[in-house]
């Protein structure tokens, strides 16, 4: 049974559709999210160190935090760029601004040597830098006694919010 090309009034039976196909931009809009879901985790900034571990350790709420970051190897990082000891409180300085509350977030490896992550933390005590955290994994809660893995997120612990300016107890 064939369909008629024309009616009868002389118009087309088949008129052009003015809408849009939305199957094609469905199909470009799932292959977008496919790719920014892989390439998401890659675009993580900072130096990667092993954080080492704490029970007590209770996450803060601090937007856009100043890292710092003491690796294995003693250097350290301000953010994802390698800074001298020297230079270290100048950046920091220029990276708060105004706001003399921002927390200053330390991060040292597991296999850095204790002196160096408190050196730092002294330097920064002293230049009038008093909000400081020491970040590390948080353990998850397995057997007693037995030793977890690492946790994916860092946090800050809240017991070393504060540092003492030189000479002060910790709040």
């Amino acid at each position: 049974m064939a369909l008629p090309s024309r009616m009868k009034n002389g118009n087309d039976l088949y008129q052009p559709l003015a809408d849009i196909n939305v199957t094609p931009l469905v199909d470009v809009m799932l292959v977008l999210l496919i790719i920014f879901m892989v390439t998401a985790p890659l675009l993580s900034k900072g130096v990667k160190v092993n954080l080492p571990q704490a029970k007590a350790a209770q996450p803060l709420n601090q937007k856009d935090p100043i890292i710092v970051t003491v690796g294995k190897d003693g250097k350290i990082s301000l953010g994802a760029d390698a800074v001298s000891p020297d230079t270290l409180i100048d950046g920091i300085h220029a990276a708060m601004g105004d706001d003399l509350t921002r927390v200053v977030h330390v991060r040292g490896d597991t296999d850095a040597v204790y002196g160096e992550v408190v050196a730092v933390m002294d330097k920064l005590a002293t230049n009038g830098i008093t909000h400081i955290a020491i970040m590390t994994n948080a353990r998850s809660k397995s057997a007693a006694g037995a030793a977890a893995p690492a946790a994916p997120n860092s946090s800050p612990t809240s017991a070393s919010r504060t540092a003492p300016a030189a000479g002060g107890t910790v709040k």
